[in-house]
């Protein structure tokens, strides 16, 4: 997925993935983390087709 410049600098940013892994499990929608290959860090996005999806574990 690449990411646009403009979109990069208006998304949230997070340093690990397990940081933004753990901000995706708490959204009241489906979300997954992808590394930018603009900024190096990751953010979320809601495009799940023909990706892996998080799953919760209880």
């Amino acid at each position: 997925m690449r990411t646009r410049a403009g979109i990069c600098a208006k998304k949230q940013r997070y340093a690990t993935e397990a940081d933004a892994r753990a901000v995706a499990l708490r959204a009241a929608i489906t979300l997954r983390p992808y590394r930018c290959a603009l900024c190096r860090q990751y953010h979320l996005t809601s495009r799940t087709k023909g990706m892996q999806v998080l799953k919760v574990v209880e």
